[in-house]
């Protein structure tokens, strides 16, 4: 599931996460949701959160259990 829809995305989430850094070379972040930055319903590059370690960009990819 990708991470476009505020809905799908809450903290404590497992999600994987493309930094600014890493827009171009589409480097994945592993970590865990700490709290939402997006405050619209959708967005079309991803859903903006800040991990647990700190670390903030947006959401390519929800981890399923």
């Amino acid at each position: 599931m990708d991470g476009k829809n505020r809905k799908d995305v809450y903290p404590g989430l497992e999600v994987e996460i493309i930094l600014k850094k890493d827009q171009r070379s589409g480097n994945l972040t592993r970590g865990i949701v700490a709290n939402l930055l997006t405050s619209s319903a959708f967005h079309s590059r991803g859903i903006k959160v800040r991990l647990e370690d700190g670390q903030v960009g947006r959401v390519a990819e929800i981890l399923e259990d």
